[in-house]
């Protein structure tokens, strides 16, 4: 039923940013775009940030737009304040990895 399932769910604080890059073609994802084939090293460098959290409840994925040079970073952690670290340490990552471009994001940049 509707009850049971909402008592199972549990609405986490989750953000989403932009990072602007050079090229988003370079950013491929798997089938369900919750992980990145490549860049590796950028995939890697998420899986590290989520190691930060001790919760099994936190995650983070990027994934590149359709229509313009610009990568969607989603993260969701138990508090606000986690989820902003960890979108940040992503979007951090996405700048220096994928090639961004323009300001590298930073904790003022990173506001829900």
């Amino acid at each position: 039923s509707i009850q049971q399932w909402h008592s199972m769910y549990t609405d986490l604080p989750n953000l989403t940013t932009k990072v602007s890059v050079q090229d988003r073609s370079i950013l491929e994802t798997n089938h369900d775009d919750s992980r990145l084939i490549q860049p590796a090293r950028l995939q890697a460098a998420i899986d590290q940030a989520l190691l930060s959290f001790p919760s099994t409840s936190t995650r983070a994925f990027v994934r590149p737009s359709g229509t313009e040079d610009v990568v969607r970073v989603y993260a969701e952690a138990p508090t606000l304040s986690e989820t902003r670290a960890l979108n940040l340490t992503v979007a951090q990552a996405v700048f220096d990895l994928a090639h961004g471009t323009g300001t590298r994001p930073s904790s003022s940049s990173v506001l829900p």
